[in-house]
């Protein structure tokens, strides 16, 4: 055969083998839609949207539109969530190679529901979904619930903790500002109700409400007067009653062609770790929805150095993630101003201490005692003090005073004592005009509110109230809530009361973490140096494929409301630490070669004069270490800190992962940078991974 001949052949052959490799390179389709209110036809922004049983998703645009790309031929269903609105899974969604399936999406807004995913199918038009179809949803309509008149409508309306005629438990929440829904926590008609809603919503991005309860039949009733009886439901095989908790759901991984805006607020709360501190010494595991990602992570002292002349300094590392797969870890870390105590302004404190009879329990009411001796121990002599109770109703215990008066002070506090039903609104009330009388622009004006949580009476008006702490909050004077007890406890409450009043939320379940929060941390308590900190990432597509915010769920804003400096942020004290964590993925092949990956932007309002400024900062190549054992002991702790509450919230990303490679990756940290805190991590972390064991064996 003439070679010259079989060459060109040989060469179309090859060629003729190739064609069907490049049709399947790009034989994937995608799914793109727009999602407006079904009774304003506006268009909805950060609504999530889900490919049910995988991690691929997309978030709505300023004018409700959204793309998945790159998705394989095939049928999905998918899953559309929002707070607020209800959570619809859309069936049948039909994906074929190289076509646009297009669909309209309608979003109710959801006052009271069931809990469970309304299921829908699209209604057909145009062939076959192709990129002329679109797919309508339609939900069922809720009802709407009774007006507000108690605290016990304000817990049913802001938190969800309430009970109807049978009994029945139900929790609702939301983030601040944004409308709220009830749910039913224990469905009536399904014995094995609790298990199918637990198991219904692990997929990612879906926000989910829940409340760790008694399963029907069984029944708690109403309490009597003291002395209250013990009705115990069972978690992991132990007692704790009534523990209140909310889920936010799990942040998906957002394609950057799509969105490539992060976007939300800062906070520097670490309460979920103190009470899974607390659940696993008493040998149990936590309730998923009790554990929030971002608060392990800022559970730790990252050894960030303070700025000298600017109000705050950002800190970023990077390295390929020890978890997750084909991805890097983005480290953002921010570190406040100090102030020496000498220096910090003299505070205004009112002390709004529940002495209900549910503060009996585990000497609750003591701790609480203790550590306010701690507190006055460390105060100065020009700071004040101010007392208020409330059980059944409230009472004004010590008027404002000079801490120079210890004695005066310690007699009040050692005069406490628990019993009666917990009218929580009224105790806020007088303690809210305590510190509007005494409020001094010159002086730190604080609430602290310690209590369990649980309100079951008062005939305060809740719409009242709330306007009252949001308008002290603009004033200056700010909202902090401690948490103690474990049973009769609710989480969602103090949690949203601390972000309403612009303050913070910690647990405290013993001494030693008493004096962490009450002297340790005493000026970056009461010294606010940055109101309404927000956070906004741009990440940019030719360099970052994809990015995924491990945690903040419930601290997202709007891309749009960055620079509207009406929505609330988080808020900074001085010399406070705030770490970010994202998982990131590259472009395989980029574009171009780019020195830099995005950009941060800090926004925020000066404490004192509420003047805004607004920082930025390059995320640069350079930060990115080649490989994670190259990366600093800290950057490994944030690592391992996420990873272990992601496998106790049992997230998406966690599935693979393990708690002895934790535990070996906070043994290697150990080794390099030694540190109580570390050394406790680790007990934890083994301690949890028996726990497991134990539960699987049973």
């Amino acid at each position: 055969m003439n070679p010259r001949r079989f060459l060109p052949q040989a060469v179309l052959a090859f060629l003729l083998l190739l064609v069907p490799l490049f049709i399947a390179a790009g034989s994937n389709g995608r799914i793109k839609g727009n999602i407006v209110d079904d009774a304003t036809d506006d268009p909805l922004s950060d609504i999530s949207v889900q490919i049910e049983g995988t991690s691929r998703g997309a978030k709505s645009n300023i004018d409700g539109n959204f793309v998945i790309k790159g998705v394989s031929p095939g049928i999905y269903n998918l899953i559309v969530t929002s707070i607020g609105y209800e959570t619809i899974k859309v069936t049948e969604v039909k994906v074929d190679s190289d076509r646009t399936t297009a669909l309209e999406i309608r979003m109710k807004k959801s006052v009271l529901s069931t809990g469970r995913v309304t299921e829908v199918k699209g209604v057909r038009k145009g062939i076959d979904f192709l990129s002329t179809g679109t797919q309508t949803i339609k939900t069922q309509k809720g009802t709407v619930s009774a007006p507000v008149s108690t605290v016990d409508d304000l817990l049913r309306r802001e938190t969800g903790v309430t009970k109807d005629a049978e009994g029945e438990l139900h929790i609702r929440g939301g983030r601040s500002g944004q409308d709220m829904y009830d749910i039913a926590g224990v469905e009536k008609s399904q014995s094995d109700s609790k298990a199918k809603y637990n198991s219904a919503s692990n997929s990612p991005g879906i926000v989910r409400q829940n409340i760790i309860a008694v399963p029907k039949p069984v029944y708690c009733p109403p309490p009597p007067p003291p002395p209250y009886p013990y009705c115990p439901p069972y978690i992991n095989g132990a007692p704790y009653d009534a523990m209140y908790f909310r889920n936010y759901g799990v942040n998906p991984f957002i394609d950057t062609e799509d969105d490539n805006l992060s976007t939300f607020a800062i906070d520097v709360d670490n309460a979920s770790y103190v009470m899974t501190r607390s659940y696993l010494e008493r040998g149990d595991l936590p309730p998923a929805d009790a554990v929030r990602v971002e608060e392990f992570v800022n559970r730790f002292d990252y050894g960030y150095e303070s700025p000298r002349h600017e109000p705050f300094a950002v800190y970023l590392e990077g390295a390929p993630s020890r978890f997750g797969r084909n991805s890097h870890l983005l480290r953002i870390g921010i570190k406040g101003r100090e102030i020496n105590e000498r220096q910090r302004k003299p505070a205004n404190l009112v002390f709004v201490i529940d002495v209900s009879g549910s503060m009996n329990r585990e000497n609750r009411l003591n701790l609480v005692k203790k550590s306010l001796f701690f507190l006055i121990d460390e105060l100065d002599k020009h700071d004040r003090i101010g007392i208020v109770t409330f059980n059944t109703s409230a009472r004004m215990v010590l008027p404002m005073t000079q801490v120079r008066n210890r004695s005066r002070i310690y007699d009040a506090v050692r005069s406490l004592s628990a019993g009666g039903s917990t009218n929580a609104g009224e105790g806020l009330r007088i303690g809210y005009r305590m510190a509007e009388k005494w409020f001094d622009e010159e002086r730190t004006n604080r609430i602290i509110m310690c209590s369990d949580g649980v309100a079951n009476t008062g005939t305060t008006n809740p719409d009242e109230l709330l306007r009252r702490i949001k308008r002290s909050a603009d004033m200056g004077i700010t909202l902090s809530t401690i948490g103690v007890g474990m049973g009769n406890y609710n989480d969602v409450l103090l949690e949203q009361l601390g972000d309403k009043g612009n303050g913070n939320y910690s647990y405290v379940d013993d001494l030693e973490e008493a004096k962490r929060v009450f002297v340790d941390n005493l000026t970056g308590t009461l010294e606010v140096i940055a109101r309404d900190v927000k956070i906004q990432v741009d990440f940019d597509p030719e360099v970052v494929r994809s990015y995924r915010l491990i945690g903040f769920e419930n601290r997202d804003v709007a891309d749009h409301k960055f620079r509207d400096d009406r929505e609330d942020g988080g808020e900074i004290g001085a010399g406070h630490e705030v770490t970010a964590l994202y998982e990131i993925k590259f472009e395989r092949q980029p574009r171009r070669e780019a020195k830099r990956l995005g950009t941060i932007f800090i926004r925020y309002k000066d404490a004192d004069g509420m003047e805004v400024s607004e920082i930025s900062r390059p995320i640069k190549r350079g930060i990115f270490n080649r490989r994670f054992s190259d990366s600093s002991p800290r950057f490994k702790l944030a690592a391992a800190a996420a990873e272990f509450a992601e496998i106790l919230k049992d997230t998406p990303w966690s599935h693979g992962s393990s708690l002895r490679a934790v535990y070996n990756l906070a043994r290697e940290v150990n080794k390099e940078w030694f540190s109580p805190e570390v050394d406790e991590f680790m007990r934890l972390v083994e301690r949890a991974d028996r726990l497991y064991e134990d539960h699987a064996e049973r």
